[in-house]
């Protein structure tokens, strides 16, 4: 590694001999921890439309969990942990694809009669999973250990791990705060509506300090949510502004004028969103396809330098990557033929097109922290609606595909990164990888179907998860073609593709810090107001503790904010749980 790169392994120390790793009770843990995340993450991509670094969340879990029972526990034991939530979580993340499917069949114009029963979504999202690991291995030592790309991600958890094994008083500090963050965060969500221990009105106070009559409706104010109040206080100040902004003129700006004008003849949420979502739709999609084209000499840099890469002796055997991959590709020909009704030929299609995609999503990922898992699978949805003109479901399996393989290839090259850092053995990082994809998977597909019968999915108070907002967006787009888009929609998408474009070309240049973020304005315009306030005040939280006391900012920051984070997802996943068993009924 370079020695002048932050985190290089050379500035480390690394795995002393004889230092317990892969242990037993380092995989118990790792499986436990792999469920909670799994299951616990759905509800915060859907809330917010995008998940904070899984992996320092789970570092935190794995130091917490292993501390209960073991006193001599290691780092290298902590990160076999780190791996297989951030696993578990890129598996969980792809419930936004779930979500997708959903509100594409919300709209019967459409025909979309697909659905994804648990099993089917175990099965499509374990062998996908599965495929994914198995064809990034070989590119650690290209990306890392070659090309020594950032991979800010990975280097935030190796940091942590380094942080929390000193047992010193810093670590236990850190592990404090982000118990304290976890249990006020989890007493505030069970004191909500959504357990109803506390009158509804007192829920609905944040909706009535809205501006205008109509705030109520749009939901503008702020939410009681400690959820979103630590996910701003990691985001960044940049990235809140963007999304406050975005939130202002979709949901304070927007509605006044689309009632004025006709577009709309009722002042709900549902109705503005049907509007809304396509200038959202258009900046967000712009932004991320802009952003790859900027870097198209990435693909050509990847193909040229490919060659040359090694495999280092403590890799996985190229042997079993090799096995790994036809024989999870072959079970994913056949999940798809016989659960989703896709033809052998699309899904190899869409499995050869999603290497290249790979490719570049591992390098944009480790130069700039940025995974384009979405803008990736956006552009294999206009592959399909070329290849397969109307086919909606070709067009969002063969999307899902290509997200699946990036997400859970971008996941484990952190984790390369991560045990560069601190000196893990690679081969059992991508143990850990393949085994909490599976318990990923089963956790997102029993958790998902309660989430949506407990919160909803869109509609006035649901989950809105604007990236599967997009996502059936631009599926309904290619296949209706753009004179199905609402009154005025068409104006507005253009507007904010251009305006995505620019501000994507400009977030190259010097003049990024005074650039809006395309991603942020779009996910602002999508993501219920109340929710964005929220974590924008969790950024300003982060700049006045920052200024006010850098040192206790930098060691209780994070794991504070984790807390919050970690302590709501929890409880909204083990209410609907108590509400299918019987236990807890959310009636009035």
């Amino acid at each position: 590694m370079n020695s002048n790169e932050p985190g290089a392994a050379a500035d480390l120390p690394q795995k002393p001999a004889g230092a317990k790793e892969f242990t037993f009770r380092a995989v118990t843990v790792a499986m436990f921890v792999a469920a909670v995340i799994g299951a616990s993450y759905p509800y915060v991509v859907m809330k917010l439309g995008f998940g904070p670094n899984i992996s320092v969340v789970s570092a935190f879990f794995g130091y917490l969990a292993l501390g209960l029972v073991y006193k001599d526990f290691n780092r290298w034991e902590n990160n076999i942990v780190q791996t297989a939530g951030t696993s578990a979580g890129q598996t969980a993340f792809l419930c936004v694809l779930m979500a997708a499917f959903d509100m594409l069949r919300m709209d019967p114009a459409l025909g979309f009669t697909l659905e994804l029963t648990p099993m089917t979504s175990f099965l499509w999202l374990t062998t996908a999973g599965l495929l994914g690991v198995f064809m990034a291995v070989p590119m650690r030592q290209h990306f890392v250990i070659d090309e020594k790309l950032t991979y800010a991600d990975g280097v935030a958890a190796g940091e942590t791990l380094i942080v929390l094994d000193s047992r010193g008083t810093e670590a236990r500090g850190a592990a404090r705060s982000m118990g304290i963050g976890l249990v006020v965060s989890a007493l505030l969500m069970i004191v909500r509506e959504d357990a109803r221990l506390l009158a509804a009105a007192w829920y609905r106070l944040p909706e009535m300090m809205a501006l205008g009559a109509d705030g109520g409706k749009m939901a503008f104010g702020v939410s009681w949510s400690l959820l979103s109040l630590g996910s701003g206080m990691l985001v960044g100040m940049r990235v809140n502004l963007s999304m406050l902004v975005g939130t202002v003129i979709a949901w304070y700006i927007a509605p006044g004028l689309l009632m004025k004008y006709g577009v709309v003849d009722e002042m709900s949420r549902r109705k503005v969103l049907l509007w809304i979502m396509w200038p959202a739709t258009g900046m967000l999609i712009a932004g991320g396809l802009t952003a790859l084209f900027m870097r198209w000499r990435i693909l050509i840099k990847t193909f040229q330098n490919i060659s040359s890469a090694e495999i280092d002796s403590g890799d996985f055997p190229l042997s079993w990557v090799i096995f790994g991959s036809v024989m999870s590709g072959v079970a994913l020909i056949i999940v798809q033929k016989v659960y989703l009704g896709i033809p052998i030929w699309m899904t190899v299609t869409a499995t050869v097109f999603s290497i290249p995609l790979m490719l570049v999503g591992l390098r944009v990922l480790g130069e700039t922290n940025w995974g384009p898992i979405s803008a990736l699978s956006n552009m294999m949805q206009a592959v399909f609606g070329l290849i397969a003109p109307g086919n909606i479901a070709a067009n969002m399996v063969a999307s899902g595909v290509t997200g699946s393989i990036a997400t859970e290839s971008e996941g484990l090259m952190q984790d390369f990164k991560t045990g560069a850092m601190i000196g893990s053995t690679p081969r059992y990082l991508t143990y850990a990888q393949l085994l909490a994809i599976p318990v990923g998977a089963a956790a997102v597909s029993i958790v998902y179907p309660l989430l949506r019968a407990t919160y909803g999915i869109g509609g006035e108070t649901g989950l809105q998860s604007p990236i599967s907002q997009k996502w059936a967006g631009f599926a309904q787009l290619l296949s209706k073609g753009l004179g199905a888009l609402p009154a005025g929609a068409i104006p507005a998408l253009g507007a904010a593709v251009v305006l995505g474009v620019i501000f994507t070309a400009l977030e190259s240049t010097r003049f990024k810090a005074k650039v809006p973020s395309p991603t942020g304005l779009g996910i602002g315009m999508l993501v219920p107001a109340s929710a964005i306030i929220t974590m924008f005040l969790g950024s300003v939280v982060d700049v006045v503790w920052s200024r006010l006391s850098p040192k206790s900012h930098e060691t209780h920051l994070t794991p504070l904010a984790s807390g919050f984070i970690a302590g709501e997802a929890i409880v909204a996943v083990i209410v609907p749980i108590m509400v299918a068993a019987g236990l807890l009924s959310l009636q009035p």
